[in-house]
């Protein structure tokens, strides 16, 4: 790892050590675990372990829920938790997964006071969609566009601009530009947001439409000059600012 690439995963820590909530103080009531990783329908089982690997890597307590087990759940249930996580895959069929008792549940929750985190196809349910496709509308109306990396490109290595910090090599697969809705946190190539952040009533929202936690196989063909430790250093980093409520440097 360079020396510039070093000083970035210590100032990023650095800035989370800040303001972060003790570790210790991060369960919910009655000890359950803090998060809550929805590994349903339409979710990537790459991306749900990709992002177990980086929780699991920062010690981070945490429970899992599929689509059924999450339409089974009561809004208090939701409400146990202090982050939910959303991962990448195919949003319209996580949305559809869901019934609207859930959507409604989870939009509620997070209005008062539950964090969320999106993730490529996470980032997109946060948005709006038309009927009939289900979202959480988490923006107020604002709908999210997938960012164009090329004509015919569905994944690449996308130069990532991060407010505050140095340009990271991140993976890109058919995630948003997130154009319209929160701080923007880092930016695309064309200048268009590719992380934001912002409140939702009282819930803390962060939106990431590239993929920093990818673990290395997932770079095969693809030219990366950002070490995969650094991409998945700022994954933490975005994971721990959700959970701790952190609001990150923004342009």
């Amino acid at each position: 790892m360079s020396e510039t690439y070093r000083a970035v995963v210590i100032a990023l820590s650095l800035a989370l050590l800040a303001t972060a909530v003790p570790a210790c103080g991060a369960r919910g009531p009655k000890g359950a675990a803090p998060i809550l990783l929805f590994t349903g329908t339409g979710t990537s089982p790459g991306d749900v372990a990709a992002l177990r690997t980086i929780l699991n890597g920062q010690h981070l307590d945490y429970a899992t829920v599929s689509s059924a087990e999450l339409n089974a759940m009561t809004e208090d249930g939701i409400g146990r938790y202090r982050l939910l996580i959303f991962p990448g895959g195919n949003f319209l069929d996580i949305g559809n997964s869901l019934t609207p008792d859930t959507i409604a549940s989870l939009r509620n929750r997070v209005q008062r006071g539950v964090n969320y985190l999106g993730v490529c196809a996470g980032a997109f349910l946060a948005g709006s969609f038309p009927k009939p496709y289900q979202s959480l509308n988490l923006t107020q109306g604002v709908q999210f566009g997938f960012y164009a990396a090329g004509r015919g490109v569905r994944k690449t290595a996308v130069a990532i601009a991060i407010a505050g910090g140095p340009t990271l090599d991140q993976y890109w697969e058919d995630g948003p530009q997130l154009t319209g809705w929160g701080a923007v946190v880092a930016k695309y190539p064309d200048g268009t947001p590719a992380v934001v952040q912002g409140a939702f009533g009282n819930g803390w929202i962060v939106l990431t439409g590239v993929h920093p936690e990818a673990a290395e196989s997932w770079r095969r063909g693809m030219t990366f000059s950002t070490p995969a430790s650094v991409d998945q250093a700022f994954a933490a980093t975005l994971i721990q600012a959700a959970l701790h409520r952190t609001s990150l440097s923004h342009f």
